[in-house]
């Protein structure tokens, strides 16, 4: 068994066992409470750039199956866990996650303090870490130098999103879906509910995305801080009022951007299938799948047209948006979730009826 270590840019040093891929990895380092749902976890396009670790302490007992990816290719840095389970026991299973992971390019180890890390992180926020071979030749101090003085990298939306825009035919509601990340259990939310949808690329212009004639527009999720996506706020700025507008994950911080408001770096990332939020409106209390590192911050938004819809019952942040001047609303969770409960489902239907109903719809093709 090969050893490996996971240095964090603090100087803490973690040492445990090899698995996945034999390549060296930065990323910044993350914690997800989630019980299950690591193949979606690591198929989601928000955790590009990162090394995750997993809470719960036995991972890859279910193995890998052909129905839950979140996208073709994962992202993420690196993965840790307190143990591994290579021989896993499911109908569904077709590969080890330990397979997935050398297949792809992508580093874990197993064997270290899961609670401890997690702790860590929890009081200090994220910190970028390296996961690289253990051996008495590693210079520890030097690693811990290039750790601290990496830059994470901006580009992770153009890393993730598709390059050519594609079609997800229906006889339904024309629904153009730009892909910051897009998680696959959207455009299956919309598929389901026959919209006829068009993918475009992150950075596809306001002209081009008219020139399909929406019926609705909604803005995906995605990776890293928002104000790195250059152009994209000034697009949804000229899309909004020429159809309506549904903002997920990172798609909501951005269409927050382009109402006026600001967003923050969170201390702890957002990341699991039991978050619990708030709907302001109804007063009813949803668990909730969310990965973002990133919020909406509140002060902000005094003079803008936006008003909160949602709040995060851990931390009090801002988990939903709505437009008083627009046919816009937006939430920072995953309503599709995968993984996680399935509560919030019924905001693609509210987008459906905003659809259907808008008073601007004589306007979408303008």
């Amino acid at each position: 068994m090969k050893k490996r270590m996971l240095i964090l840019e603090d100087g803490t040093i973690f040492e445990g066992i090899a698995f996945g891929s034999d390549e060296a990895s930065i990323g910044e380092t993350v914690f997800t409470t989630g019980m299950t749902g690591y193949q979606e976890t690591i198929s989601n396009p928000s955790g590009a750039g990162q090394i995750v670790v997993m809470t719960y302490p036995l991972v890859g007992n279910y193995g890998i199956n052909r129905d839950d990816y979140e996208s073709i290719e994962p992202a993420v840095n690196g993965i840790v866990v307190r143990e591994l389970s290579d021989e896993p026991s499911n109908f569904r299973s077709g590969m080890t996650l330990c397979e997935l992971l050398t297949m792809k390019g992508i580093p874990g180890i197993e064997g270290i303090d899961t609670r401890k890390l997690t702790r860590l992180l929890r009081d200090k926020g994220s910190l970028k870490g390296i996961l690289t071979a253990a051996g008495e030749e590693v210079n520890v101090s030097e690693i811990v130098a290039d750790v601290a003085s990496s830059k994470l990298p901006t580009d992770l939306v153009a890393r993730v999103s598709t390059k050519k825009s594609y079609p997800s035919p229906g006889r339904g509601e024309r629904v153009i879906l730009i892909d910051y990340g897009m998680k696959h259990s959207i455009l299956r939310e919309l598929n389901a509910r026959d919209c006829d949808v068009v993918v475009v690329p992150y950075n596809t212009s306001t002209k081009e995305i008219l020139s399909l004639f929406p019926d609705g527009i909604v803005l995906s999720n995605g990776p890293g801080n928002p104000e790195d996506v250059k152009g994209t706020v000034e697009t949804i700025k000229e899309l909004l009022g020429k159809a309506p507008i549904f903002g997920i994950g990172l798609g909501h911080q951005l269409f927050a951007l382009a109402c006026g408001a600001r967003t923050v770096k969170l201390k702890n990332s957002h990341m699991g299938g039991n978050h619990p939020v708030k709907d302001l409106t109804s007063g009813r209390t949803e668990l909730t799948s969310q990965s973002h590192g990133y919020a909406v911050d509140e002060a902000s938004l005094e003079g803008t047209n936006l008003e909160v819809t949602h709040k995060a019952l851990n931390d009090n942040s801002i988990e939903g948006l709505k437009s008083t001047a627009y046919d816009a609303f937006s939430v920072q969770f995953h309503p599709e979730s995968a993984p996680g409960p399935e509560d919030s489902k019924h905001l693609f239907d509210r987008f459906m009826n905003v659809m259907k109903t808008s008073s601007r719809k004589e306007n979408f093709n303008a």
